[in-house]
């Protein structure tokens, strides 16, 4: 008697789609990492001082809500400490409303293109993904909006990757009023642009707003993000998530980062000032360059090709990011780095 294969346990949900890829990491190795939106400058000091302090106390759980972080993030971020709810990154925390949200046989909607994270977060709960392209600008259209009995959940990032493009203020809020969901709006790289909707939940409970520090508070290998939602959206969250899904290091570390406010807006004004000289750049050799309000630029050469590009970059240690998106166009997404990386890449493309 044959044995079944070992897939046949999975789920067909499972076995049919499509896993997420993450920007390559090299193990070791002398390669200049522009490729998956971390911050090219350390953390400040006192947050590795913070988990220094944390790792005495290894023995003890952690605090399952990360009271320190929320007391202090409530203030810089000007809303109550109970609006705010921790992740293992904001991966998590998207994770924790799609699980929330979303069940087998209903739907999710997002733009196109954006972060691909969002399809298989519905793929997990045999939910439907819906597309809808970005408009020739990158702004969104009316089908953005339009009503759906199986729509569970909406994801919006803003700014979009990979562009860096922006919805307005004033656009998520009547999104929020049209739609008949939840709109999740995805702020991961917002400390780059020039608004936040992180006071929305309050003008419309339907808003929840996710963030991260992996990009401008330096802090990508330490995995911390939030929500920021309405009180009584947090607290049945709180149902749904792991018991301790932040650690003692990170909560410490984050603290300590989020405390520090001088020193984030020095890093977003060297990141910004590097990305806005990597743009002209860019252009100057003859890309197309979309404006971008994030820690990266998406462009593409038109006599070009962007994969061969990309692998040339590669060949001289320079890792950036080449993303086909089916449908739609291919290019280059590369992240902002030190200036002396940026001049390296400049050097090589022209």
């Amino acid at each position: 008697m044959c044995k079944p294969s070992i897939n046949a346990f999975f789920r067909d949900d499972v076995l049919a789609m499509q896993p997420y890829v993450p920007g390559e990491q090299p193990q070791g190795g002398k390669a200049i990492k522009l490729n998956t939106n971390e911050s090219p400058y350390p953390p400040p000091p006192s947050v590795i001082q913070a988990i220094q302090q944390a790792a005495s106390r290894l023995e003890r759980y952690p605090d399952p809500l990360a009271t320190s972080f929320r007391l202090r993030a409530a203030e810089v971020l000007n809303v109550d400490a109970d609006q705010i709810l921790c992740g293992n990154g904001s991966d998590d925390i998207l994770t924790i409303l799609t699980r929330a949200f979303v069940s087998s046989g209903t739907k999710v909607r997002f733009p196109y293109p954006s972060y691909i994270l969002y399809r298989t977060l519905a793929q997990l709960q045999g939910a439907t993904s819906e597309e809808i392209n970005f408009e020739a600008d990158w702004s969104l259209g009316p089908s953005f909006a339009s009503a759906d009995a199986d729509l569970r959940l909406v994801y919006l990032p803003n700014p979009n990757s990979p562009t860096g493009t922006m919805v307005s203020r004033e656009q998520i809020l009547e999104l929020a009023d049209r739609l008949p969901c939840p709109l999740v709006v995805d702020e991961a790289y917002v400390d780059f642009a020039p608004f936040s909707c992180v006071d929305l939940p309050a003008a419309n409970p339907k808003i929840m707003v996710t963030r991260t520090l992996s990009k401008s508070y330096a802090l990508a290998g330490l995995r911390f993000g939030y929500l920021v939602a309405h009180p009584d959206v947090v607290q049945m969250l709180r149902k749904v998530k792991d018991s301790y899904n932040t650690d003692a290091l990170s909560i410490a570390g984050a603290t300590a980062a989020i405390d520090d406010q001088k020193w984030l807006a020095e890093n977003v004004r060297k990141c910004n000032a590097t990305r806005d000289r990597m743009t002209t750049g860019l252009r100057n050799l003859g890309f197309a360059v979309i404006d971008s309000h994030a820690n990266f630029v998406w462009c593409k050469h038109p006599q070009r090709d962007s994969r061969e590009l990309y692998e040339l970059l590669k060949r001289s240690g320079l890792l950036v990011r080449y993303m086909n998106y089916e449908g739609w166009s291919d290019g280059l997404r590369i992240s902002v780095g030190t200036d002396s990386a940026i001049d390296a890449v400049l050097a090589v493309l022209g």
